[in-house]
């Protein structure tokens, strides 16, 4: 089966090109952006070495769904989605902070804790619990955003002291955040699912706080099924879950964390069709509709033609 591993196109009035570890991204007149969500996929900060099938459009759709379903928090910066993997919206500048909202103990939050770690971005965790235990309350634990490398946690304290944000815009972020993951929690409620953690990223346009990026989907959020959740928790046994945290775990059970001298595990294609199977159950799951693919045989062109047609409504 085909994915979507690159794109390589220059569009009238296109000013710059970046590539990300999963998406490409194109700039046009300074003002608009047009986001091509590829079949990449990373982990630990690595592009694995296989495209996923449908992964693109998979995010895309749900990002999609969730900016409408959210725009009456904060305006967002999509205008269009004209193809199943592309999004193109308003540029903003974006705010080197990534919020990340959680209410269960789970992934990095759990190594943190799990290693005696009780503070977590200013946040003081309980004594006594376990691995994907409910937090009292949802809390904000910001991370900076590196341009390459890891993200590092940081704390209110320490964002206000380094002057990255002012009082008034933290506290106006940290509500926003925080009135979306009660929308997201709502959302995955009315379909069985737990929002467990998320984050989100905001920019500026014309000094007005806009939603930017991907918002819910698995590879910026975790989700349980809430049917099994608390009898596997009082059993001790790991959570049925959507996101793309059993990627990151078949890598460490394979050896690899990103870490110097690892070595990225050949990925055999049993398991690449694995994770396309996640990322259809969790969009099947998600929207409550059928999964319907599209075609690769003529994608690349197909995706041009799709933004031109759209472009000439904006530029």
């Amino acid at each position: 089966m085909k994915a979507l591993t690159s794109t390589q196109y220059f569009f009238t009035r296109q000013t710059a090109f970046y590539r990300g570890k999963v998406r490409d991204v194109y700039t046009i007149a300074d003002d608009i952006l047009v986001i091509v969500a590829t079949d990449r996929i990373s982990a630990f900060d690595h592009v694995l070495p296989k495209s996923i099938p449908f992964k693109g459009q998979v995010l895309t759709e749900i990002a999609s769904m969730f900016l409408d379903l959210t725009a009456d928090i904060v305006p967002n910066w999509k205008l269009a989605t004209p193809d199943p993997h592309v999004t193109v919206g308003k540029r903003c500048d974006a705010i080197p902070i990534e919020f990340v909202v959680r209410q269960y103990l789970t992934g990095h939050a759990w190594r943190v804790y799990r290693n005696g770690g009780r503070l977590l971005c200013g946040n003081v965790l309980p004594e006594g619990l376990k691995e994907n235990d409910k937090l009292p309350e949802p809390i904000v634990t910001p991370a900076t955003k590196a341009v390459s490398g890891h993200d590092e946690d940081i704390s209110a304290e320490e964002i206000l002291s380094k002057k990255l944000l002012s009082p008034k815009r933290w506290e106006a972020l940290k509500d926003i955040s925080l009135r979306l993951f009660q929308r997201g929690i709502e959302y995955a409620a009315s379909k069985g699912l737990i929002l467990v953690d998320t984050k989100y990223e905001f920019g500026l346009h014309n000094d007005e706080i806009y939603l930017i990026d991907e918002v819910h989907t698995p590879d910026s959020s975790r989700f349980f099924y809430a049917d099994t959740y608390r009898e596997l928790q009082e059993a001790g046994k790991p959570q049925r879950q959507l996101s793309k945290e059993f990627v990151r775990e078949w890598l460490m059970e394979n050896g690899f964390q990103g870490l110097e001298g690892q070595v990225m595990p050949n990925m055999p294609d049993s398991f690449v069709d694995s994770i396309t199977q996640r990322y259809v159950e969790l969009y099947t799951v998600m929207t409550g509709k059928a999964f319907k693919p599209r075609s690769y045989e003529h994608v690349v062109q197909e995706i041009e033609n799709n933004i031109n047609n759209t472009l000439i409504n904006f530029v």
